[in-house]
């Protein structure tokens, strides 16, 4: 009975965290936050328990197991999902955003919550590595916190930024899982009861890291293509197989790397981005399937991160003062100060994708998984610290998320993204090497304005229409082939060069006029100053 009433309770949670998505698409809300709210709703601490209802409740470490599991998940599809050809010329700046933007910012976010905790007196002894070890839970940014807004207003970025974020926010997390592990060793090595510290060497904790980051990358590298050899020789009975085949290789990517020291959230990524740039069978239903399998991950992990919350010590004094200041740290310094010096080698960025960059610091749940791990492995004053990393991300969501789109739009970085079409009447796998489209169109009565046989439709340019489905019924069309209305077309069109020419131009005298744009403000504004001061005289 206990069995039937916890899957009633689970869906019913997945029921109201889908339809809090709805909501949030329709009025511009963050749907993570609201996959949030609904977790803390029907928590054991929540208002089902004001109500004097019983709440859900998790373990600790059931907690971990499942935020692992979920985030391998997100990380092999966000690997799948990028395209080397998209990320090849934005490679070095993101790697570089990844890793020294990570570092930076745990540094100089970690320094200023040693001092912010020691003049509130927060917690009786906070050492250095323990605000580090807070920074760095904190220190990556959130791939499907930024896309997810902008997918939701329908946004996209230019000059590059999008691949530019897809490659930081996949990679970053890596650099912040390393940094967060090491510094828990750290921390539990040298606590005492007294509360004093013992000398660290910094050596042993820089050689750590790059071990880790190698290791995470060649097992990663070795891995994917390992797999790809496979899959492209053993041929499966069962197709459905193949992406159930694929999930085993992510968590067998991440456990052997585990065994072997090495960085197991990177080389899972890697491994996807391997296996997602290769040809592979029933690759376009893989890639669905892990779509929705990461989707499910993220529903999961926010609604289990809502439920592990105790909303009462939110509101403590201890909590909600140092998260106010280090979510306003971290939004205007740290991420910023990150952010351009990284960018200083890289010239092609101008000054405003600069501060779109800086904006971009979007938090997720990673920062609270980190946290979670903390609370697993015994870190003093984990419950403090887990309560205001919590608060930091809801900050960051507010914050930023609300305003992302009205930042990418005042720094003309803004523009419009064409909505994924998915095939629902035709099944086509196309390889990637086919630089073409495809997509389903209705017959209307528009279509038929110039007669109803195909020849006699307004085609555009390097566009075929290579099948047909009338009711129940497909055919391959001939010119002479007559239309119905309610037909649906399958189209393959090719990606027009002149096009991406077009977009550069365009880019270009976009860029020419926000630059004359922000000169005449400045003269006006020295034309008022001078009109000023000659009526002052």
């Amino acid at each position: 009975m206990q069995v039937e009433f916890g899957l009633l309770i689970l869906s019913l949670l997945f029921f109201v965290s889908i339809f809090a998505d709805k909501i949030g698409y329709k009025y511009g809300v963050p749907a993570l936050l609201l996959f949030l709210a609904v977790g803390m709703f029907f928590g054991s601490h929540g208002m089902t328990a004001l109500l004097g209802m019983r709440g859900v409740e998790i373990e600790i470490g059931t907690a971990q197991a499942l935020s692992t599991l979920a985030m391998c998940i997100i990380l092999f599809t966000g690997g799948m999902e990028t395209r080397l050809s998209d990320i090849k010329s934005v490679l070095a700046p993101g790697i570089t955003l990844a890793t020294l933007g990570v570092m930076l910012t745990c540094v100089i976010t970690g320094v200023i919550i040693y001092f912010i905790f020691g003049w509130i007196h927060a917690v009786t002894s906070m050492s250095i590595w323990l605000a580090l070890l807070m920074a760095a839970t904190m220190s990556s940014t959130d791939s499907a916190s930024v896309f997810s807004v902008l997918r939701t207003n329908g946004i996209g970025l230019k000059h590059n930024l999008r691949p530019l974020l897809e490659l930081e926010s996949g990679a970053n997390d890596p650099m912040a899982y390393v940094l967060t592990t090491t510094l828990i060793g750290v921390v539990i090595n040298v606590h005492t009861v007294a509360g004093l510290t013992e000398k660290v060497e910094a050596l042993p904790i820089i050689q750590t890291i790059v071990i880790q980051l190698v290791m995470g990358t060649v097992l990663g590298l070795a891995l994917g293509e390992g797999l790809v050899l496979l899959m492209r020789r053993v041929k499966l009975g069962n197709e459905s197989l193949y992406p159930i085949m694929i999930l085993t290789a992510c968590i067998f990517i991440f456990a052997i790397t585990h065994y072997l020291e090495g960085n197991t959230y990177l080389a899972v990524y890697v491994g996807g981005l391997i296996i997602g740039n290769n040809k592979f069978t029933r690759k376009r239903q893989t890639r669905s399937f892990f779509n929705g399998l990461a989707w499910l991950s993220q529903l999961v992990m926010f609604l289990m991160l809502g439920l592990m919350v105790e909303p009462s010590a939110l509101i403590q004094y201890k909590v909600w003062v140092p998260c106010l200041i280090i979510s306003f740290v971290m939004i205007f310094i740290s991420r910023p100060i990150a952010v351009w010096l990284c960018m200083l080698p890289f010239r092609q960025f101008r000054q405003r994708d600069r501060l779109m960059l800086s904006w971009v610091g979007l938090k997720g749940a990673v920062p609270i998984i980190f946290a979670i791990m903390c609370k697993a492995n015994g870190v003093p004053y984990a419950d403090i610290l887990f309560n205001v990393v919590f608060l930091c991300t809801i900050v960051s969501l507010l914050v930023q998320g609300t305003t992302l789109t009205q930042m990418a739009k005042k720094l003309n970085l803004d523009t419009p993204q064409e909505k994924e079409r998915s095939l629902e009447y035709f099944d086509i796998d196309l390889p990637d090497e086919i630089q073409s489209s495809t997509r389903e169109v209705e017959v209307t009565a528009k279509t038929l304005a110039n007669g109803n046989t195909l020849r006699e439709l307004n085609i555009p340019p390097k566009t075929l229409i290579i099948m047909v489905r009338r009711g129940e019924d497909f055919f391959v069309p001939t010119g002479s082939s007559t239309l119905e209305l309610g037909d649906q077309l399958l189209v393959i069109s090719d990606k027009d060069a002149q096009a991406t020419y077009q977009h550069m131009i365009d880019d270009a005298e976009e860029e020419a006029m926000w630059r004359a744009e922000m000169k005449a403000k400045v003269r006006k504004r020295v034309e008022k100053m001078t009109a000023w001061t000659r009526k002052k005289k």
